[in-house]
């Protein structure tokens, strides 16, 4: 099977299954999903769903999230990985949103990445998810998933390399939602130790599957 033929499948595939796609973090406008995104580094999305509403309802804005100080959202972020440094990034985050973009999250990648706190991951789905932009971020799942099925080639050993390779061969107007496609079956179908094969949709084209039946 060639490499176009298996991306034709997958994005077929998920445009069947999932054809609404997006992300599980909860938010209600774009400053609320910048500090879920930076939370949710290196954490669930379910750990970050839990600490954000009370962390929003005291800091809805920007602008009152940069008035704060690193120990007072410290309180409220405690719970996640990193607690230390995300609430510092979140803080100076905030204040550099006040002090160059008027409280507004940019909708330019390096802008975004200019903030603290902010890196290629985070910007590609900021833009991805608020832009609605031709961005694809690519974390754990996505590496994972994308190497699994074969639509990126075991020389693509980083995560820009990967990002690269699916950018290049997804059509744009799906990469938006081919990111959660690829995040969701990470995270309750092709699972890092237990891949739940039997179960899953792609196995007629999926490399992996391919190479380890009997």
């Amino acid at each position: 099977m060639t490499k176009k033929e298996r991306y034709r499948l997958f994005t077929e595939f998920f445009q069947q299954a999932m054809p609404e796609a997006n992300t599980e973090l909860h938010y209600a406008d774009p400053f609320q999903l910048l500090c879920a995104v930076m939370l949710s580094a290196q954490c669930t999305d379910k750990r970050v769903n839990m600490v954000t509403p009370a962390l929003f309802e005291a800091y809805p804005t920007a602008q009152s999230m940069a008035a704060a100080t690193q120990e007072e959202v410290l309180h409220y972020v405690k719970s996640v990985s990193y607690p230390n440094s995300k609430a510092e990034h979140l803080v100076q985050m905030a204040k550099l949103l006040m002090e160059r973009h008027n409280g507004e999250v940019p909708g330019d990648f390096d802008a975004l990445v200019a903030l603290p706190g902010v890196g290629r991951k985070t910007a590609n789905v900021m833009l991805s998810v608020v832009f609605n932009q031709s961005a694809m971020a690519v974390d754990t799942h996505v590496f994972r998933v994308s190497h699994r099925i074969g639509l990126v080639s075991d020389k693509s050993t980083t995560p820009y390399a990967v990002e690269m390779e699916l950018v290049k061969n997804i059509p744009e107007d799906l990469i938006p939602r081919a990111h959660h496609w690829l995040i969701l079956h990470g995270r309750y179908v092709c699972k890092s130790q237990r891949p739940q094969c039997g179960a899953c949709g792609l196995k007629d084209f999926c490399k992996h599957y391919s190479s380890n039946k009997r």
